[in-house]
Formats: structure tokens, sequence, C-alpha cells
């Protein structure tokens, strides 16, 4: 079963396109990398996929998550409000309450699932700190549940962020650039926090980003964009360095970490464009 389902999404900023008929799906338990060089349009398509944003109003596109209408031909559905409390949505920016405790902006995740009035006054029940304390433990950093959110690291503050996901229930998480401010020993943390809960919950990831890298290591599949189209959909593994500037060019640098070698091109024969993919 697919998780998400994009068709026909085109979504246009002052005149200029940022998508451009973009069809793609996400199978129910995947982690599935989104990679491409600046302006390529890999964040917009995820914030399309929360319902954060709506695509062109003359576009015929339509966007499911668990099997749920999102939006359909520029338009919020009117279950979009529900379906976004299953998904668990992860900024690059960390999106947490410096002022307030982990613990609390880890609760902050049972909002959506508990009365405005109990979640407004921060009355949360015994079983919703256990389940904040738990996620915090996982995410391996239970001992910062009563500091300042502040006084986190970045690595710290992301991983916090994604205890939050937990806590609120979600089915899906969607990461947008969860990793580009974080040095590469916070980054690995993250990511491997992110394939963990894929592996262990069944929880279905996107996540952007911006090294190739990553997406080999964590991600078995990648979706690479282009330009607001996509140019590559298929296995991690098979995105060489030779092959991301085929589809790149001189961009392709943007998605190598410096001082990493060459993976052996183990799957020449799957190193097809977007094109072949046709269908998939």
């Amino acid at each position: 079963m697919a998780d998400v389902v994009v068709e026909g999404l085109s979504k246009t900023f002052r005149n200029k396109p940022a998508l451009k008929n973009i069809s793609v799906s996400v199978a129910s338990g995947e982690m599935v990398a989104l990679i491409g060089a600046s302006g390529s349009g890999k964040s917009t398509l995820l914030r399309h996929i929360a319902g954060l944003i709506q695509s062109d109003r003359d576009d015929r596109c339509k966007i499911h998550v668990g099997g749920r209408p999102v939006q359909a031909d520029g338009r919020l559905s009117a279950e979009a409000r529900d379906i976004r409390r299953d998904i668990g949505v992860i900024f690059q920016q960390f999106n947490l309450v410096n002022r307030l405790s982990v613990l609390t902006n880890v609760l902050t995740g049972v909002l959506g699932r508990i009365p405005a009035l109990r979640g407004t006054l921060g009355l949360f029940t015994h079983a919703e700190m256990l389940a904040a304390m738990q996620a915090l433990a996982r995410v391996g950093i239970a001992e910062t549940a009563r500091q300042r959110a502040s006084t986190l690291s970045g690595g710290q503050q992301q991983r916090a962020a994604i205890a939050r996901a937990m806590v609120q229930g979600a089915k899906i998480v969607l990461a947008d650039e969860p990793i580009a401010s974080l040095d590469p020993a916070s980054a690995k943390r993250v990511m491997q926090t992110l394939a963990e809960i894929n592996e262990n919950d069944g929880i279905t990831v996107v996540v952007c980003l911006h090294q190739v890298e990553y997406a080999r290591r964590y991600c078995p599949r990648t979706i690479a964009l282009r330009d607001g189209e996509v140019a590559y959909d298929g296995p991690s593994e098979a995105l060489t360095h030779e092959f991301l500037r085929e589809i790149y060019g001189e961009a392709s640098e943007e998605l190598v970490l410096p001082d990493v070698p060459e993976k052996a091109p183990a799957q020449q024969a799957a190193l097809r464009p977007a094109a072949a993919f046709a269908g998939a």
C-alpha cells in the first residue's frame, strides 16, 4: 500500500515554475531520500505532501497520504487537518520553543489529539509524560528532559523534534533538510535515529537531503529532482558521482561531500534517467 501518492503536481511562484507535473509514490514503511541541487523543488514537494501549501489552482494535482486526500486541484481537502495529525514534519531549524523544557517541547506532539483547553494549560497526563520520556530515551537524550531547549546542541534539538513526532503518533515523517546545519557526527546520529524509527516502528520516512552520501547510506531509494522535475527514481546505491554529473552537470558538486571516495558502481545497469522509470 502506498502511504504517499502525488499525481500531476505543479507549482508556480511569481510566474516561475517550481514543480512541473510531478508524480511519485512512497510505499508504507519505506525510507526515501529526496535530493537535488538548490532550487530543485524538493522542499516544495515535501510541503505539498504535508498540506502546508497548495498546488496551482488550474492544476489537476491529487495528493493522498495514508489513502486519504490531502489536496486536489489546488485546494486542501476537508480532511487535511485530520490527516496532518498522522504526519510528523521535521524542519531544518528544529521548531522548538527555546524557553520551554525539552520534555514540554516533546509533549506538544500530543496537542492535536487532546482537548484544546488541556493543551493550552499544559495539563498532560502521566501516560503522556511517560510516553514523552520513553521517546527521549529512544533518541538518546533522556537526560536533557528538564533542560531548556535553548541549551541543547543542534543535533540534540533535532533528535528532540524526532521524539516529538513519535509522541504525536506520526505514521509518516517528512524531514526537510534535517541535517543541513549539523556537524557530521550530529548529522549521522540524526539519520541513524530516523532509520531506527523507520525500521523498528514501520514509520514511513521521506527526507530531503543535500548530500547524496547520506541517501546512499540510510535510504534504500532516492528520488532526485532537477529544475522541478523528477530526474531519477530508483536505488540509492546506483547514484554514483559519475551519474550525478550526468544528471546535474556542474551542480552535482553541491550533492557530494568533499574527500568522500567513489563507491564501486555495483549496479551500472540501473543508471537510467527518470524517463526510464515512467509508470514505476
